[in-house]
This record gives C-alpha cells, structure tokens and sequence, in this order.
C-alpha cells in the first residue's frame, strides 16, 4: 500500500521502538578514531566513564558505550524540549543541558572548535542530516529554529563540553508529524554530489584496525585547492552507526596553521571500526564561503555492499538557524 500513513509520534514510543534498533549494521561499535592518531578535537564517549553502559567490542574487550546512545551521562541530562514538530514548517527547537547534582541548566561550557555546543539533528532512517549552532540564553535554555523536510523519527545529538567537564554526546528523540513515507538507507556509495562539487572517499574501513580515510574535493571537475577553515578545521566529520545512530564527530588529522595541513583537496581522517556494520558518514566542508554537505553510505568488513553509486541526502549546515 502506497498511501502515507498519518502519525504522530511521541518521543517515549520512539525510544522504545527504535532506540534498541538492531538494523542494518548489527551488534556493532561506533567508529572511533585510533588513540595512537587520535584526531584533532575529537569528540567520543570516554572509556571508564562512570555511570555509562559497557557494549562488547570486536576483540573481546569491553568499550564505553559510544556517544549519542544516553540522555544521560557522566551527571548531566539533555533535557529537549520540543519533542514533536511538523513536518514541513519552521519551528523552534528548544532544548537544556541540566546537571544532575544541582538540578540546574549548565550555563558554563568550554567552547570547542568555535562553538560552546555542537547540535547534530538525523533521521533515522539517515536521508536527512542537520548540523546546527543553536543560541543559549542566559538561564541555560537553549534554541534553534528548524525545519524538518519529512515526517518520521529523529535523533538530537548534543555535543558539548561543560566548563570542568568532560566531553560529552547526549542524545534524544524528536518526533515529525505528517504523511510518512518509509525509506531505505541509501546504498553503498564513495563518490557524493552537492552543487557543482563532487567528493570522492578513498579507503576502507576495517574491523579491529585502524584506517585511513581520505577524502578529496573536485568542483566542475577541478581539484579544490582553496578550502576555507570552517570551526577551526578544513572539514568535520560525523559518523551515524545504521540501526542505533550510534554517533561520533572526528576531524580531520591535521588543522589550518599548523604548517603541514593544506586546504584541500584531500582531507585526511583515521577511523576504527572494531567489528561488522554500516554506517552513514557526514562531511561537511566549507567553500567560497557557504558551507556543504557531501554523504556517504559504507561498510566495515563482512557486510555486503550493494554496487557503489552517487547518492544524497537531505542535509544542511545551519548556523544559529540559518542555512548557509
């Protein structure tokens, strides 16, 4: 039957439907950069994090639960908010980091790579993809306007650092009303189209061991040379485990100013995917002063590939709500 279905959803059916989601990639770890080549600024859940659950990795030895995973942490809650918008129109998004102990809105961050919090805003099928940089008023509480393309289930990311803290990902489930449409995850791809631009991933990623990922970007076929810095690297990465979203933001081994990291076309990372799976990777990458967007859907070993083809996605970088 082809007919949209109506819905409304709220966020305590959604964890409970999807926030266990095996999917596609199986029992499987987030990917996470090697601590030899621990990426610039990296951002993950921190192994011995007290409080935090324990998941099995590749060889036998226990890992911190990735980030993205809890609303909770480390004695701080992300507190959304807005649990439900429509799909289609513009609202805000309005959301608070509380710290258990005291039971007040954190107020105080350390600010990372430009920005005091880091908002990842992904559907859960991942076609759409938002990175945004929402405003914090002076009680903690903090907002963005938004605007979801399609009806379904979402998951808000937080990405921040509290002032004395630890870094942190916490995340929650925000759910779009409307005619919903399922849709599959998008195939196996290592070439994405934004614009005129076309970028190109080179390298595998491989369980257990350390991989280098290199991405290089091209415009009307010409190699890209004059990246901008955008938040103090020449390009982010965010990678969304299929099935759970399991999250994690990396960037790039090298950062402008550092005398050897040029501004492009190639933008280096090393990532380890300690057992099987899928994953949805997110570059962004800014240029001629507008930032984009270019999406990848990959495997680590034993997972089977479909044949490799351009493919998008609806995302977006947003800065305090506006589209760039």
């Amino acid at each position: 039957m082809h007919t949209g279905l109506r819905i409304t959803v709220f966020a305590a059916a959604l964890a409970t439907t999807f926030g266990t989601a095996y999917g596609l990639g199986g029992a499987v770890d987030a990917i996470s950069p090697e601590p030899k080549n621990r990426a610039h600024g990296a951002h993950a859940s921190p192994e011995g994090t007290p409080g935090a659950g324990r998941e099995e990795s590749h060889g036998g030895h226990e890992a911190a639960v990735p980030g993205g995973l809890q609303i909770s942490q480390s004695g701080y809650t992300f507190d959304l908010q807005t649990l439900r918008l429509e799909a289609g129109k513009k609202a805000d998004l309005r959301f608070a980091v509380i710290q258990d102990r005291t039971g007040r809105k954190v107020t105080a961050y350390q600010r990372e790579h430009g920005k005091e919090l880091h908002l990842i805003l992904a559907s859960r099928d991942l076609t759409v993809y938002r990175h945004l940089h929402p405003t914090r008023a002076a009680d903690g509480t903090w907002s963005t306007p938004v605007e979801l393309p399609k009806a379904g289930s979402y998951r808000v990311f937080a990405d921040f650092k509290p002032q004395g803290g630890e870094a942190l990902t916490l995340g929650a489930d925000l759910a779009a009303s409307g005619r919903y449409e399922p849709a599959e995850l998008p195939t196996r791809n290592t070439t994405a189209t934004v614009d005129d631009y076309e970028v190109k991933l080179d390298g595998d990623l491989a369980p257990g061991a350390a991989s280098e990922l290199t991405l290089t970007v091209t415009k009307n076929g010409k190699r890209v040379r004059d990246l901008q810095p955008y938040l103090g690297a020449y390009g982010h990465l965010v990678a969304l485990r299929s099935g759970d979203l399991a999250y994690l933001h990396v960037h790039p081994n090298g950062e402008p100013g550092d005398g050897r990291t040029q501004p492009g076309p190639e933008l280096a990372f090393t990532a380890t995917a300690p057992s099987t799976g899928t994953y949805r990777l997110f570059l962004d990458f800014k240029h001629q002063n507008q930032v984009r967007t270019a999406a990848f859907t990959v495997h680590a070993g034993g997972a089977e590939g479909k044949p490799d083809k351009p493919a998008g996605t609806e995302s977006g970088e947003e800065e305090a709500g506006r589209a760039h």
